[in-house]
């Protein structure tokens, strides 16, 4: 139970501490590879995702925070240096090597989770093929779904049209036995986990409890403050009544406060914070003015309830949507500038053309697009021009909406 002397912590506070967590509260200086690999670590995951409208989402999570950021950085790190691996949070992304020995939890509860759900879904007779897919990857080397099961029925389609070999190559990356050892164009290869995970880091183990601890302890970290649901879900590793328990226990300790958060509109929620976290919250740095094009899968943005609550920003991925239905676009991408989240913007990369083409950005209700505004907005599309390897930048006549 809280009392009466539970801090709160106000928007501008919390919206400060939030960007500062998910880095974005200052630049971090050139891009290199060591650099890449601190920001993902900081960070705890990048989300990996294949549209490529602009450039796909965990190369321009990383852009958005490193200047001069290079696809080369990641490719090191995750097929050279194996700093990284490739495997699920509450999607797939991109993990620091050090977290494998946690991800045994997920490895676990996958096998048990996902064998009885698939033989439902798919009834295509992939556990048979179990054995022989590990026999080719040892024997061969490493495979892509398109080299297990040459003599099966190949069928197009989206999952629900896997051939045996497919789903049982998928189900042993999922439950650890095989991991990605690198991408050709954006299809995975995979090859066997010993292979791929460093000794180190494939040696070490942890028990439930040490396993619990770290993923509820490291979310909390790094999202500053949070609900034990938010803990939760941050790595989706350890189920939310684990959450509960693990906050319910530190609570009693006194390893981590109560605290309320202001949100956008004013309104209290409930948070837990570690103490240390309190302490720093009036020597946060200032946040760049400058304007930020943020990925749709950003960090920042991956608990879309969560960032509305905290800067009024309603956003929604129209992927999915019907043309007709669709508010504002396709793929649309957050804008921000200093603390607040100023519009979404519809942009698409022609390389074909060698250019970058802005149909739309739509300010905030509250923005006003003076002139100073719109030249750093400006700035950073040439910016994301650039890094998109465009020539030019093109606009739609009509480009600056009205909110």
């Amino acid at each position: 139970m809280m009392s009466a002397a539970t801090p709160i912590i106000d928007n501008t506070t919390a919206r400060r501490l939030f960007l500062d967590r998910h880095g974005l509260a200052a630049l971090s200086g050139r891009a290199t590879t060591d650099r890449v690999n601190e920001t993902i670590s900081a960070l705890g995951f990048v989300q990996v995702d294949s549209i490529n409208t602009v450039s796909r989402a965990h190369h321009m999570i990383l852009s958005s925070r490193l200047p001069g950021y290079k696809e080369t950085h990641l490719k090191r790190l995750l097929e050279k240096d194996r700093h990284l691996f490739e495997h699920w949070t509450h999607d797939a992304s991109v993990i620091p090597t050090s977290s494998f020995p946690h991800w045994r939890l997920r490895f676990d509860r996958d096998r048990a989770k996902l064998i009885g759900r698939w033989r439902n879904w798919r009834q295509n007779g992939f556990e048979e093929k179990f054995n022989e897919v590990l026999k080719q990857v040892s024997d061969h080397g490493p495979v892509s779904s398109s080299t297990v099961g040459e003599d099966e029925a190949r069928s197009k389609g989206g999952w629900w049209n896997w051939h045996p070999s497919k789903t049982a190559l998928e189900f042993l990356w999922r439950t650890g036995e095989l991991s990605v050892c690198h991408r050709r164009g954006f299809q995975k290869i995979y090859d066997l986990t010993e292979r791929v995970i460093p000794q180190a880091h494939l040696a070490q183990r942890f028990d439930l409890e040490e396993t619990i601890d770290w993923a509820a302890r490291s979310a909390l970290d790094r999202l500053g403050f949070a609900t034990s649901g938010e803990i939760a879900a941050f790595w989706d590793l350890i189920t939310p009544a684990e959450a509960k328990t693990w906050c319910e226990a530190k609570l009693a300790s006194g390893e981590i406060i109560e605290t309320l958060t202001e949100g956008a509109d004013g309104s209290l929620r409930k948070s837990f914070l570690m103490p240390e976290t309190l302490a720093t919250l009036d020597k946060l740095s200032p946040l760049p003015p400058r304007v930020r094009i943020l990925s749709p899968f950003d960090p920042a943005l991956r608990d879309r309830k969560r960032a509305e609550r905290l800067f009024g920003f309603h956003y929604r991925i129209e992927v999915f949507v019907p043309e007709p239905k669709r508010q504002y676009g396709y793929y649309v991408f957050p804008v921000l500038e200093g603390n607040s989240l100023i519009g979404r913007i519809d942009m698409k990369a022609y390389r074909a053309d060698d250019r970058l083409h802005v149909r739309a950005f739509w300010p905030e209700v509250k923005t006003r697009m003076g002139k100073g505004r719109v030249g750093k907005l400006e700035s950073e599309i040439d910016r994301i021009a650039r890094f998109a390897d465009c020539g030019s930048v093109s606009f739609e006549p009509d480009w600056l909406r009205v909110p």
